[in-house]
């Protein structure tokens, strides 16, 4: 998980500042909040290069090597898969990010090959949550609720940008859209179109992070709505606490971002049922102003992965990421919830969502 050469070279996985298109934004402000998020992936960049050869760390990719290997394994015997497991990374043909292969099913190869390649991504903050934030979503490692679509297994491992160390009792939000690109949660969208409903939870979830900073969750892979490219969304929570109706409270939020998924793989997807009943044009990740499109030298916006079964991806997916956070940065201020989840169900708060530095 995360090969320290790579968590240095790479400050990368990041983000923009917004999450959800705006029609007042203008380009001023989009130019100003990819200059933020580059300069912090090169700040991440040089602090992380700092403990790039520590034993602790090595350490630790060593057991995140081990634990994604058992997590394959762990997948493909659920699902009765036996076909070999195989790797086409050339890590010598990469010019730039946009160019790089993420998928590992091409030739065999060791585990350290496969997921310890020089390639793990680091995100950097985002200036605003975007509008489809719900708090008090529950704490579960499996947000599917029977949504159809291609399962997903997604593997994320936290590293304090400030000592190079995984980040443990973090709790991570993440959420996405279904296969139709529909979120749960909120009762419309930005663009008016009918969603979820504030009691739905489809797709939503939080889990607090290990010794080692990496939390688990299975959900699908995110379907697409107009204008934007398929993504899922992240949050961190430094300081929270479970309460015991497994929901969480307390804290500051430390991380707002999200991943992304390459070309090649979306496409895949987007060619199985029931994505491709979605009739919305794809909106793809040069073509979205807000994510890879703009990838540089220090910016890797998308996640790692494999497929389950080689010849079937509808079999599913293991991706994995390690994500940079500055664990003493407080972004709570930039955080608007569409919606609040208690035990009454899910509520409308009436925050307004205000994108821009």
């Amino acid at each position: 998980m995360v090969n320290l050469s790579a968590v240095a070279a790479v400050a990368a996985l990041s983000t923009l500042a917004i999450a959800h298109p705006e029609p007042h934004r203008t380009h001023t402000q989009v130019k100003r909040e990819i200059e933020y998020r580059n300069a912090i992936a090169s700040q991440q960049t040089r602090s992380l290069e700092k403990c790039a050869g520590s034993e602790k760390m090595k350490r630790t990719q060593e057991r995140a090597i081990e634990r994604r290997a058992a997590t394959l394994q762990r997948l493909r015997k659920e699902r009765g898969i036996t076909n070999s497991i195989k790797h086409r990374r050339n890590l010598d043909d990469f010019v730039a990010w946009g160019n790089v292969n993420h998928n590992e099913t091409g030739i065999v190869a060791a585990d350290a090959d496969l997921f310890g390649a020089n390639t793990s991504c680091i995100l950097t903050p985002e200036t605003t949550i975007g509008p489809y934030f719900v708090s008090g979503e529950y704490i579960r490692a499996d947000v599917t609720e029977e949504q159809p679509g291609v399962p997903l297994h997604l593997e994320m491992q936290f590293i304090d940008t400030t000592t190079c160390e995984p980040l443990p009792e973090a709790f991570v939000d993440i959420w996405g859209c279904n296969a139709t690109g529909v979120y749960s949660g909120i009762g419309v969208s930005i663009d008016g179109s009918v969603q979820g409903g504030f009691n739905s939870t489809f797709l939503r979830g939080v889990q607090s992070t290990n010794v080692d900073g990496i939390v688990d969750f299975d959900t699908i892979f995110p379907g697409h709505y107009l204008g934007r490219t398929t993504h899922e969304h992240v949050v961190v929570h430094v300081g929270s606490k479970a309460l015991a109706n497994s929901t969480s409270t307390g804290g500051t939020v430390a991380h707002i971002g999200q991943l992304y998924f390459d070309e090649t793989l979306r496409s895949a997807v987007e060619a199985t049922a029931p994505y491709n009943t979605n009739t919305i044009a794809v909106t793809s990740n040069n073509e979205d102003r807000f994510s890879g499109g703009q990838a540089t030298n220090e910016y890797d916006p998308f996640v790692e992965y494999i497929y389950l079964d080689s010849s079937d991806i509808t079999a599913g997916i293991l991706a994995w990421g390690s994500i940079g956070v500055d664990s003493a940065a407080d972004r709570t201020v930039n955080v608007t919830r569409a919606a609040y989840l208690d035990a009454e169900g899910g509520h409308a708060t009436g925050e307004k969502y205000v994108s821009g530095l």
